[in-house]
């Protein structure tokens, strides 16, 4: 059933916290009530919608590492191509990022 999917252990880890983080906001939202406020992103937002703008980002970002990873690889002179790892750290960064500051 599941034979269309790669699960290499850095998708894996990624679904993973990806269902982490939501159990989490869901619990922490439960507790306390979110309110609207103003980041750096162009609209006031909750948790729950910098959560969302920060998972798409983060696929996103993932997305465009693996569609340029032989690129990279070509840019940089290397035998192979970079680990996904790479993208995994800097995409739940920048989530972090998004989640902490939008």
């Amino acid at each position: 059933m599941l034979d269309w999917m790669v699960w290499t252990t850095p998708v894996a880890v990624f679904f993973g916290a990806i269902v982490l983080m939501l159990i989490g906001m869901t619990v922490w939202e439960i507790k306390s009530p979110t309110t609207l406020r103003k980041g750096f992103l162009p609209i006031a937002t909750t948790r729950g919608d910098r959560l969302f703008i920060g998972l798409l980002s983060a696929a996103y970002i993932n997305l465009a590492f693996v569609g340029l990873a032989g690129h990279i690889a070509e840019w940089l002179k290397l035998e192979q191509e970079p680990s996904i790892w790479f993208s995994f750290v800097l995409s739940m960064g920048f989530l972090a990022w998004v989640m902490r500051k939008g």
